[in-house]
């Protein structure tokens, strides 16, 4: 067990916790880094690089912590694109119109297996003998002549049920 101990690396802990760390900026980096402008973020954002998103989202968190009767418009559009906007996470999963060809190849599917269905039965044999009305019909004539069940069946008094006849 010792000889295990030794043979495997150990990693302290707080090498981990200071690789894992991301530095933080000072105010010294959001004066050098450039002012984005907030019109229309939505149609710019997609096309922005990681930093540049850095760089908004900073920018609006400093104005989001001002009067928010003081923000333009745009800055609220902007902070709230940001913050809820379809991108990352809420970024739609699936294209427009993909819930369409999933109703339809479902469909599909469902008129496959109904075909299939058909075919499978259309040359099945024909059903017993023992299900047809008839046959029924003498099961119960013959329960009736042995006194089948006499307590609350077929052969009791006062018995108003089918019996044996279940087919239509």
């Amino acid at each position: 067990m010792q000889a295990i101990r030794l043979a495997r690396p150990r990693v302290s802990l707080r090498r981990l916790a200071t690789t894992a760390q991301v530095p933080t900026s000072g105010p010294s980096s959001s004066v050098t880094a450039s002012v984005i402008p907030l019109s229309n973020v939505e149609a710019q954002w997609e096309n922005m690089s990681k930093s540049e998103q850095t760089t908004v989202h900073r920018q609006l968190e400093e104005l989001q912590k001002k009067d928010w009767k003081t923000l333009s418009m745009d800055e609220k559009k902007a902070a709230y694109y940001v913050a809820f906007g379809p991108h990352g996470p809420r970024a739609p999963v699936s294209p427009p119109g993909q819930g369409l060809k999933v109703f339809l190849f479902t469909m599909g599917l469902v008129g496959v297996a109904g075909l299939l269905s058909m075919a499978i039965r259309s040359r099945a044999p024909p059903p017993p003998k023992t299900l047809t009305r008839e046959w029924e019909e003498a099961t119960n004539e013959r329960a009736l002549q042995q006194r089948s069940n006499p307590i609350t069946g077929i052969s009791s008094e006062g018995y108003s049920g089918k019996g044996f006849v279940v087919s239509k």
